[in-house]
Parts: C-alpha cells; sequence; structure tokens
C-alpha cells in the first residue's frame, strides 16, 4: 500500500538446502538444480519520492549488520539501483526516487542478500509509481538483475532450474529452525563457482547436466521432518567455499558438536546453516556460539517472498 510519498517493502533471505552445479557453459554460466528455502531474516527498502530526477541509494541507520559502507557500493552498481532503474524503463517513466536499504542479511555471505534488496526494490516501486506489474512480471524484470531475484520476489520454498530462476513451488506444512553464522569477510560467488570448476578439471570429473532434485527432499519438507532433510541436505559449492576458506570446517564442526542435526555452507558462502529440531534446539545453539564469541542468527523458514509493508 502507497501512504503518501514512500512505499516500504522486505523481502526474505535464502538458504539453498539442495544444491547441485553442472559444468560450465558456453554462456559463461552453470545449469543449477536448487530446493531454495526463504528465510526470515529479511532485507528492507523503503523508496520516497524525490522532487527532482534521479535515484539515491542510501544505507539506513536501522541496519543491524555493521556494514561498511565501503563495500557496497551506492551507485548504479548496486542492485537496489538497477531495480529502480529497470522497473522505471520498462513502465516509461523518468525516475525520481530516494531507496533507503535497511541490511540484515550478510553481505557476499551466500543467502542473496543483494537479491532480496532487488526483489524489495522492485516491488516498493511497483507500488510507488503505481505501475501494476503482477508478480510474475516482476519476476521476469527481476531474472535480468540476478538468478535468486525471482526467488526472493516469490518465497517459500521453491525447486530452481536453468540457472536457478525458473522457479516451481514446493510445499512445506510447518516450520524449520535455523541458525545461521556469518563470516567477517565475503566471499566471490563467480570465484567460487570458478574454484569449484578448477577442483573438478583437476580431478579429471566431468559433472552431469542437473535437471531435477531428489524427491527425498522435497518430502522431508513437506512434513516437514528436520531429521530426515538433515541427512540429505547437500551443496556442490561447499567444496569450493572450503578450498577458499578452510576456516569455515571448524565452524561447521563447532556447529554439530554443540548440537545441531546437520550444518551446510549457504549458497556460494561463507555463511553457515546450522539446522535444528526445534525453538529451543536453536536458542541453545547460538548461545553455544556467543559463548565462543561467534555471532549467530536465529530464524524459522519458510518465509514469504516480497510484499509491501502496511
Amino acid at each position: 500500500m502507497r501512504r503518501g510519498n514512500s512505499v516500504t517493502a522486505s523481502a526474505p533471505g535464502k538458504i539453498n538446502v539442495s544444491l547441485h552445479v553442472g559444468p560450465l557453459r558456453e554462456d559463461g554460466y552453470h545449469s543449477l538444480a536448487s530446493v531454495f528455502l526463504a528465510v526470515s531474516l529479511r532485507e528492507e527498502v523503503r523508496a520516497s519520492l524525490l522532487d527532482e530526477p534521479g535515484i539515491q541509494v542510501v544505507l539506513s541507520p536501522d541496519s543491524t549488520l555493521d556494514v561498511d559502507p565501503e563495500t557496497i557500493p551506492l551507485d548504479g552498481r548496486n542492485l537496489v539501483h538497477r531495480a529502480a532503474a529497470l522497473l522505471a524503463s520498462h513502465c516509461g517513466l523518468e525516475p525520481a526516487v530516494r531507496l533507503e536499504i535497511v541490511k540484515r542479511v550478510p553481505v557476499a555471505g551466500g543467502m542473496a542478500g543483494g537479491s532480496a534488496d532487488a526483489a524489495a526494490a522492485l516491488v516498493a516501486c511497483n507500488a510507488l509509481w503505481e505501475c501494476g506489474l503482477s508478480r510474475e512480471e516482476l519476476a521476469a524484470l527481476g531474472s535480468r538483475l540476478g538468478a535468486d531475484v525471482p526467488f526472493c520476489l516469490l518465497g517459500g520454498a521453491a525447486v530452481g532450474l536453468g540457472v536457478g530462476d525458473e522457479l516451481t513451488t514446493a510445499l512445506v506444512h510447518g516450520e524449520l529452525h535455523w541458525v545461521v553464522v556469518p563470516a567477517a569477510f565475503g566471499l566471490s560467488t563467480p570465484e567460487v563457482f570458478r574454484r569449484l570448476d578448477a577442483l573438478r578439471e583437476a580431478e579429471g570429473y566431468a559433472a552431469p547436466e542437473p535437471d531435477s532434485v531428489d524427491a527425498a527432499i522435497l518430502a522431508a519438507l513437506r512434513t516437514p521432518d528436520s531429521h530426515v532433510l538433515s541427512t540429505l541436505m547437500v551443496n556442490d559449492l561447499q567444496r569450493a567455499a572450503l578450498d577458499l576458506a578452510p576456516e569455515l570446517r571448524d565452524v561447521l564442526g563447532l556447529g554439530e558438536s554443540l548440537g545441531a542435526l546437520a550444518g551446510i555452507v549457504s549458497g556460494s558462502g561463507p555463511t553457515v546453516a546450522f539446522l535444528c529440531e526445534d525453538t529451543t534446539a536453536a536458542r541453545a545453539l547460538a548461545d553455544g556460539f556467543s559463548h565462543r564469541g561467534l555471532v549467530s542468527f536465529v530464524l524459522t523458514a519458510p518465509s514469504p517472498g516480497a510484499y509491501v509493508h502496511p
């Protein structure tokens, strides 16, 4: 809903509970078969009308992350800026908007924080400018900004094929409980993919083209059965992330020693996500990390896709 001259929207970060990566394609991308799960850690974007044409992007002081502004460009390189410009062009508008980002999802952490920003910006500007685009139309635009943007618009749980943007909704009847541990550094997604390719080439391994996901994972999500799901989680990118950042092995081992059902590097990393039995177990795990000097977040999933705040 538009209230006066501003609209606020939010969109979820994500965890890949399953991620299979195919070989490098001629177009420079990899085919993927993934199961996405939207989590309750959400990015927020407030879009406000300006008197003069232009797109201004700022970081909100309400951000819960200690973000170094130097690591987040606020010009045309920012996905929020690009999302607003793309939507304005599509709708034949001259943009005059200020976009304030509340950062909560780890930056360059493998949880689609930038894609969530773009999704929230698309939804907020669509309402602010009264464009009237459907969620499907916004997703089509979002896919031009990044493969994870359509899922951040959709939310919930989904199977992703292609480069991750061919989405089919998956059912989850209940909540799953997670603890995520962000790293003090980021990992470049392209660099992680390149390292996976290099590791495979050194081994002489020819990865098959992934065209489906394990039906057992979808069955475990439907219930949901966290114990079964914990035995099925897989991430082809994890070995590359661990090769680039070996210290993540210690975090994985610590989480499992403290009682997590299982741990997995989220996407391209370096955030590590731990599946827990219930809320009590998740809080106990977070306390265990805190006592050892590690920051963590207690989350639930699935979470809704991008929406405008009332």
